[in-house]
């Protein structure tokens, strides 16, 4: 019952704030919302092994499951919080200046699809038949969309036709994948995922395969996987930073969920080897695409949205090397969701600074009212580059000394070679902007000012979470883990 409020809950509470005129309540709601959620998700985690009902065989958790659910409701929680003050700091820009108060006024709507946005991601988390997974993943995109068209500027509107047609033929290629999987199930429409699980080793293999090269590719366009990550640059740039901070976060952890469902039924059907070569050749040309993409920015969230993508291909490469590089793979997606969602909130705090995306006219954020922006932009950096003693270092040592072990010598020297690349160009342009004298008190601009302390504490919570992770792994978490790459072919 717990995992239907799950979904409910914040689909019902977005429905509300379409409805309610005062902007104050709104934003209040909205983390009323986060806190029921994350108390709930707490609560089925304490017994998710355990689920039974009528309802189980089509919504519950495993152990992947339970940690993506934890995930998402965490971030939404910080999101929740820190959007309170964004969203008022950011009511006078806001909108194209379309202003407007009331039943759905921009932020009326910014507000509803909020929440929706979190039921959906919930939806497709907690799915167990792959047709539902589906709509969950299509819900996702339709509830977001007007997410990034917040603003109301031609770039948003541009950037929101374009994350609905790339993201539109995404999925329709994964509904595809679906009915060859189908097919591949001797023409039986049974997509109980434990069903096709169980039944693996009866499909046709070469059908089989073809699903999921199919389900890869769909999923990957919402993942962000190069080269099927046109949207995600565009989206993540022009997208409110607490939106970007779930898509990056949370939201390319869905679809990365879908891949690796269906890497699960194609495991048990012994095609492992197959599906990890897919894994590894996109994963590692997702890393060389960052590293050659993020050393030509001019927009500081476009190079954190590139930085997304290389995550996404390490995560990737974590599942193509097998073994103990499952389990990096998932420690590597927990340590750049949090730290990621907090790099987009400090970058939501530039921006409201500055009033401006481009490198070249921020400076100075470690001078001045900007110090502490400064100081969260530079942690922020070293952490999501894989710093010691960053969550993410933990996970590429151990993707990197599974690639060695298993041989991967070539993929390997290619990879390092990627990563000092990106650590390099995203230390040239952090450096520049927290370096010298700071622009705006340099031309007299220096009215505006980041207001509220959650805007700061939220991604410094974040931070300082990631750097614990680093240190100390707690039992019940590592647990967790283990099962979970164990179900993925892990050790």
């Amino acid at each position: 019952m717990i995992t239907i409020l799950l979904i409910v809950v914040p689909f019902f509470s977005g429905v509300v704030s379409f409805f309610i005129k005062d902007d104050r309540p709104r934003r209040a709601l909205i983390a009323v919302c986060s806190i029921v959620h994350l108390i709930m998700a707490i609560a089925v985690f304490n017994f998710y092994n355990k689920t039974q009902g009528p309802l189980a065989e089509w919504f519950g958790f495993d152990d992947i499951g339970i940690i993506f659910l934890l995930i998402t409701s965490v971030l939404f929680s910080g999101a929740s919080f820190y959007g309170i003050r964004y969203l008022s700091d950011e009511e006078k820009y806001a909108h194209g200046g379309v202003k407007g108060r009331g039943l759905f006024s921009p932020e009326a709507v910014f507000g509803g699809c909020f929440q929706i946005f979190l039921s959906t991601m919930t939806m497709v988390i907690a799915s167990r038949h792959l047709a539902i997974f589906w709509v969950g993943i299509e819900a996702t995109t339709l509830a977001s969309a007007p997410l990034i068209y917040f603003h109301r500027t031609k770039m948003s509107l541009e950037a929101t036709w374009k994350y609905l047609l790339i993201c539109s033929v995404g999925i329709a290629v994964a509904l595809l994948g679906i009915f060859v999987l189908a097919v591949a199930n001797n023409n039986r429409a049974d997509l109980f995922l434990a069903r096709l699980i169980e039944n693996a080793n009866c499909m046709n293999k070469l059908w089989l395969k073809a699903a999921f090269l199919l389900l890869f590719v769909g999923y990957a366009t919402k993942m962000g996987l190069a080269p099927f990550h046109a949207w995600l640059p565009d989206a993540h740039s022009e997208a409110p930073s607490v939106v970007s901070a779930l898509f990056s976060g949370a939201l390319l952890n869905c679809a990365f969920l879908g891949i690796l469902r269906a890497y699960q039924i194609c495991a048990a059907a012994g095609l492992g080897p197959y599906c990890r070569e897919v894994f590894t050749v996109f994963g590692l040309l997702s890393v060389i695409f960052a590293a050659i993409f993020i050393l030509r920015q001019g927009d500081y969230k476009r190079m954190l949205a590139y930085s997304s993508v290389e995550h996404m291909g390490i995560m990737s490469l974590g599942i193509g090397f097998g073994g103990i590089a499952v389990f990096g793979a998932l420690v590597n997606m927990l340590g750049h969701s949090l730290v990621k969602a907090g790099l987009f909130f400090s970058a939501g705090n530039i921006l409201s600074y500055f009033r401006t995306k481009r490198i070249e006219d921020v400076q100075g954020l470690m001078s001045g009212k900007t110090r502490r922006l400064g100081v969260l932009w530079m942690l922020g950096f070293l952490l999501i580059t894989g710093t010691p003693p960053s969550a993410i270092f933990f996970g590429k040592l151990i993707i990197l000394r599974q690639a060695l072990s298993a041989g991967f010598y070539a993929v390997s020297i290619i990879f390092l070679a990627a990563l000092v690349i990106i650590f390099i160009g995203m230390a040239r342009i952090v450096i520049f902007m927290t370096q010298g004298e700071n622009t705006c008190q340099a031309r007299g601009d220096d009215s505006y000012n980041v207001k509220g302390l959650t805007r700061l504490c939220v991604p410094a919570v974040f931070f300082a979470i990631a750097i614990i992770l680093g240190l100390y792994f707690p039992d019940w978490l590592t647990g967790i883990l283990e099962s979970a790459s164990r179900s993925l072919g892990g050790p």
